[in-house]
């Protein structure tokens, strides 16, 4: 083997390594980038199930509230609040 043929297959693997490498480079930086969009998307998801939680919680304790649960028992269950005499502890 001569030497022009040594320096040929050395520049032409030295051609393939590095057109590997930047190939590998650009899909490096695709992955990123995708890595990235997907990221974002899901904060954007935590954000509004963050804000979602929040309104559960405020209408939790609006239905929840001594007041509503006092007038709900008055009209619709017909309740009302025992006399002193009607009134029976129970002790062990």
């Amino acid at each position: 083997m001569s030497e022009r043929q040594r320096i040929l297959i050395v520049i032409t693997l030295l051609f393939a390594l590095v057109l590997a490498s930047a190939i590998l480079l650009v899909y490096s930086k695709h992955q990123s980038r995708k890595l990235f969009v997907e990221v974002q998307q899901l904060r954007y998801e935590v954000d509004a199930l963050n804000t979602e939680w929040s309104q559960l919680q405020l209408e939790q304790s609006a239905w929840s509230g001594h007041g509503r649960i006092e007038r709900v028992a008055r009209k619709q269950l017909s309740m009302i609040t025992p006399e002193a005499g009607d009134v029976v502890f129970v002790q062990q």
